[in-house]
């Protein structure tokens, strides 16, 4: 299905009746678009939905339940317009954002499917699924200028922390943590303040009155802990190549950057075992 604008998205009453989960992937360069949309249909997503500039060339031979919508994806605010939009157009409905060469990984996703573990989160009472984002990058830059190479994608294996999230008047907001790592930490000075975090709420279940804010948090205050009160919840990860091209694709990065390779990188091996195994995502009470 092809889209010309969000809101023949959104007005769409057939679209509207898939119970989801709902995949919404921001398209901001052609850069391995189509393996990000094969890869989160092999999860098990109800639809995957793709937003992108009109001009932009749409890959074929994608699975049925991928549909384009033609959207300016480059606009500030434009997460925002999309997420609030859907969110007011598909109530109840899981909804999960991430962006091109950009791929999701919880617990156990070799094996079950996404819809599987938002059905247990259901179970457990809540709404979102906290995901890190762990920066993908090219060891060789002059061979793979962009700094994407999935083939031969390298991660920081260490060197992730998080911090409590404070409130206008300094106090700890309870189960709200700041997180940083990955090339975001080690090239900080390259990277916007507001872009230096990790942690994103990923997966958020839609409901009357929920909004995204412009910083990306929710206007309700539960959408944006890690876990419930009474125990730990599971985590996901969404390993990403895009803070690895938007260095290589600055001027004043780019010139002084000649390799993101250090002694705590480590080749990915796209399994969730990996990233279980280094706390980069948790199962909770899921096995």
């Amino acid at each position: 299905m092809h889209y010309p604008s969000l809101l023949a998205l959104t007005n769409d009453r057939n679209g509207a009746a898939t119970k989801g989960p709902v995949a919404l992937v921001l398209i901001e360069d052609e850069v391995d678009v189509a393996r990000t949309l094969h890869h989160h249909a092999k999860a098990g997503f109800a639809q995957i939905i793709a937003f992108c500039a009109p001009t932009l060339t749409f890959p074929t031979g994608l699975p049925e339940n991928v549909s384009r919508v033609d959207h300016d994806v480059s606009s500030a605010g434009t997460l925002q317009t999309i997420i609030n939009a859907m969110i007011k157009a598909r109530p109840d409905c899981w909804l999960y954002y991430c962006y091109n060469a950009e791929y999701v990984f919880y617990p156990f996703c070799e094996h079950r499917s996404v819809g599987e573990m938002l059905g247990f989160m259901q179970e457990e009472r809540r709404d979102v699924v906290l995901t890190y984002v762990v920066d993908l990058y090219a060891k060789d830059l002059a061979a793979h200028p962009t700094g994407v190479d999935p083939d031969g994608a390298y991660f920081d294996k260490s060197g992730y922390y998080a911090l409590a999230r404070q409130d206008k008047d300094g106090a700890a907001i309870e189960r709200q943590v700041d997180v940083f790592g990955g090339l975001r930490w080690r090239f900080e000075e390259h990277i916007a303040r507001d872009r230096q975090r990790t942690d994103r709420v990923a997966f958020l279940r839609a409901q009357p009155g929920l909004e995204m804010l412009p910083d990306r948090s929710f206007n309700m205050a539960e959408y944006n802990t890690y876990s419930c009160p009474w125990h730990n919840n599971l985590s996901a990860a969404v390993a990403s190549f895009r803070t690895a091209k938007a260095l290589r694709r600055n001027p004043g990065s780019r010139a002084v950057i000649h390799t993101f390779h250090w002694p705590q990188s480590e080749p990915f091996n796209w399994q969730s075992r990996q990233l279980l195994d280094l706390g980069l995502m948790e199962p909770g009470q899921w096995f």
